[in-house]
């Protein structure tokens, strides 16, 4: 039988550590924001600190207009995201695409990929990844470097792709980050 895990009170809400099935609000677990990146919650996958789980990661990302979720870049795993509410654009190898409620966009292992936020308000969306390659790649791409989302020459190194921006720093949910 598997056990049921009790998430863990943190200053910033709750964590799931271990091992078990579990059951968790996502307004009641921990954050991370900054502004001019968005917003993400990290209770299935804290990509910017300890992975949570080793197969799947699952990371509901509220993003302002002009926020990009993340650099343009590429996974040798397969990525999914859904746009629940909000405007967005896709930037898929070179192209941009106009984004809204309910679309849902796939990329395969190796697709060159970031969403950023667009419209008037904010966008709602859960981006869902396979964890079994773990290599990535930040190509350099004139269209996301228009939304601020490229770097300015090609690495594998996160943390060189990365250097310039802010980093999301951990902190509780706040009240209309998520619609009702």
């Amino acid at each position: 039988m598997v056990p049921e895990l009790k998430p863990e009170k943190t200053e910033h809400g709750l964590v799931s550590k271990g091992e078990g099935w579990f059951v968790l609000n996502m307004r009641d677990a921990v954050w991370r924001h900054v502004e001019g990146r968005g917003t993400v919650c990290t209770v299935a996958d804290d990509f910017e600190g300890e992975r949570q789980f080793e197969q799947l990661g699952v990371n509901p990302f509220v993003l302002g207009p002009g926020e990009p979720m993340a650099m343009y870049h590429w996974e040798a795993d397969q990525e999914d995201f859904l746009v629940v509410s909000g405007e967005a654009v896709l930037i898929v190898e070179g192209e941009e695409r106009q984004l809204r409620a309910w679309d849902f966009v796939h990329c395969p292992p190796n697709t060159k990929h970031v969403i950023v936020g667009a419209g008037s308000g904010p966008c709602l969306v859960i981006a869902i990844g396979a964890r079994s390659a773990d290599t990535l790649g930040f190509p350099v791409d004139e269209v996301a470097k228009r939304h601020g989302a490229s770097v300015d020459e090609d690495t594998t190194d996160g943390d060189v792709a990365y250097a310039a921006v802010p980093r999301r720093e951990p902190t509780a949910y706040r009240d209309g980050w998520l619609p009702e």
